[in-house]
């Protein structure tokens, strides 16, 4: 029985040109050799299985060719290189640095370098895995690696460059290899699968290349494996089934039932998914990127994003000219938001039913919006009924009573101007089921939060514009009884400079619900406006009016005489003598003191 070489290792690449997908690293480290421009320590750096020590050993074999080619690669036939090539080579010495990592293995290496190469101009020292020597070893290492003797080059190779000390990376000329393509991966494969006579389709190598995660050694792996279970024919099939990998087409099954917005058939292509062994997390991970790749397949200048096979690329083009963009854009927002939440759910299962419902209801959703937006439009002129105080719960509770009606399917009595309201209502709202007629009182209450929150940051107040909200009359003494109360809640929270300002001052009720208070500072006034939200929010609700506005007015002439915060004292202090500021400065204090 002959012994097997594994793929990784039997096409393992030996000149510059035949190196994947780091054409970059390859014709710098060609340039140099041309030019004689060699330094004297390279380092390596990338994920696993990319080509660092293949192009480590490349380089040492090449600059000790004595008959290299025209493109700069080492001709094969010379001495040097049939003794590298069969393992005998005296010029090129590898350490890994993992097992031989001690302060006595680098002295032994130093010991070696000084003696120069019998064969060829350079002996090159590889050093695997440099990152594990020990920082004892590291600081042997220094002297020699910044002056070695002229025939000497290492090469440093490493998967973690952040371990290694500034004083080595000064020293080297680093190289960074990138995570290889996904494309340059699959036509890798399709060339050993044609070097061993093995028939193998192009998305079932695509997918192998997917799993390897841009590293070359992982591929071959990979793809020795799946000729072990498959034999000479490689199928898209027997990739799946070996590698536990979900089928694209329950993929574009799910975004099909989603499409036609059909819950029961997605729900049940799920159960069939966690039936045969899938893990959900994976599904929902999956499906991210499947509506991912339809967003790119819209389109012509991103569908180069798009890695897949020939045949499904075609399916990815044809199911997303049925979606819209920002059918796509939502989608991807329910899926990532239950990607995120998926750990932390005790019923997983359901997180993942529930996200494919709503993908399910993404157009339905956005029509419904629409529907309440246009029941919720505020009341005309003709239908208002104006709040009083004698029946501020009429008035509150008139849309709900209203939304009823259709449900019951009686009429209750009504006073007049309630029966006009309900005459002159649209009919498509009293068509609505109650589900939908019973949201508009929330709906429109959370407009007016959202409303009050965008106007505090541009320094407005918000006024109730909706009559159907309480507006009762209240006197002084009652506003004084409540500021006095938001007052002594600020001071119990530690705020005493800010308790101090609303203390100061008594307000004053100038109109039915407009309130009057003076400030005597910009500071004062500033750190009111910063609150004013949450004191409007809790008069609002103390006195049940929410039409209440306060006007802050700063009084000039009181300004230099009532002084409440460290900033105003410190003002009124450096006009009376500037040279204070000039002290302040000197000594760098702070205002606060």
């Amino acid at each position: 029985m002959d012994n097997f070489i594994v793929s990784a290792r039997k096409y393992r690449p030996a000149t510059f040109n035949t190196v994947v997908g780091q054409a970059h690293i390859t014709n710098t480290l060609k340039n140099a050799i041309k030019t004689g421009h060699l330094a004297q320590a390279f380092l390596f750096c990338g994920p696993r299985g990319v080509g660092k020590t293949t192009c480590a050993r490349i380089l040492a074999k090449t600059i000790n060719c004595m008959n290299r080619t025209e493109n700069t690669e080492a001709c094969d036939e010379c001495e040097s290189c049939k003794s590298f090539n069969s393992g005998a080579s005296h010029n090129v010495f590898e350490l890994d640095a993992a097992s031989n990592n001690s302060v006595d293995d680098i002295r032994n290496l130093i010991d070696q370098v000084r003696y120069a190469p019998q064969l060829g101009a350079y002996k090159v020292y590889v050093i695997d895995e440099v990152h594990m020597l020990s920082q004892a070893a590291f600081n042997a290492f220094l002297k020699t690696l910044e002056e070695p003797p002229k025939h000497a080059i290492f090469i440093l190779a490493t998967t973690e460059k952040h371990k290694i000390i500034p004083t080595i990376l000064s020293r080297c000329q680093i190289f960074d290899f990138n995570r290889i393509q996904i494309e340059d991966i699959a036509h890798h494969l399709e060339f050993i699968a044609k070097s061993e006579h093995i028939t193998a389709e192009p998305e079932a190598l695509h997918i192998i290349a997917q799993k390897a995660d841009g590293a070359l050694r992982d591929a071959c792996s990979i793809f020795d494996q799946i000729v072990s279970f498959a034999g000479n024919t490689v199928t898209y099939k027997a990739v799946i089934d070996n590698l536990n990998i979900l089928d694209y087409d329950y993929y574009f099954q799910i975004t099909d039932s989603i499409i036609s917005e059909d819950i029961p058939h997605a729900l049940l292509v799920f159960n069939e998914i966690l039936n045969n062994g899938f893990d959900g997390h994976n599904f929902i991970a999956g499906l991210g990127d499947h509506f991912r790749n339809l967003l790119v397949s819209k389109d012509g200048e991103t569908v180069q994003l798009l890695e897949v096979g020939g045949n499904i690329k075609d399916k990815y083009k044809e199911q997303s000219g049925k979606c819209s963009l920002p059918f796509l854009v939502k989608g991807l927002t329910i899926l990532n938001r239950t990607d995120i939440n998926y750990k932390s759910s005790k019923n997983q299962r359901l997180q993942v039913e529930l996200a494919l419902m709503q993908l399910c209801s993404i157009n339905s959703i956005g029509t419904d919006t629409e529907k309440k937006n246009d029941l919720i439009k505020p009341p005309s002129k003709k239908t208002e009924v104006k709040a009083t105080k004698e029946e501020p719960k009429v008035a509150v509770q008139q849309p709900e009573i209203r939304a009823k009606e259709p449900e019951v399917k009686t009429t209750p009595p009504t006073t007049p101007s309630q029966q006009s309201a309900t005459v002159s209502a649209p009919s498509s709202t009293i068509k609505k089921p109650l589900i939908k007629t019973a949201s508009p009182s929330i709906h429109q209450h959370l407009n007016i939060n959202k409303t009050s929150e965008n106007d505090a940051a541009n320094g407005k107040e918000q006024t109730a514009v909706n009559t159907n909200l309480p507006a009762e009359k209240f006197t002084q003494d009652d506003l004084l009884i409540k500021w006095d109360k938001y007052a002594n809640d600020v001071k119990a929270k530690g705020k005493m400079s800010y308790a101090v300002a609303l203390s100061g001052k008594r307000p004053v009720l100038k109109e039915e619900s407009i309130i009057e208070f003076s400030v005597v500072s910009k500071a004062m006034e500033e750190t009111i406006n910063e609150d004013k939200m949450n004191l409007l929010g809790f008069l609002r609700k103390e006195l049940n009016n929410y039409s209440i506005q306060i006007n802050l007015v700063l009084t000039a002439a009181e300004e230099k005489t009532n002084l409440y915060t460290a900033t105003d004292r410190y003002k009124w202090l450096v006009e009376k003598n500037p040279n204070l500021n000039k002290f302040r400065q000197a000594f760098d204090l702070d205002i606060g003191f």
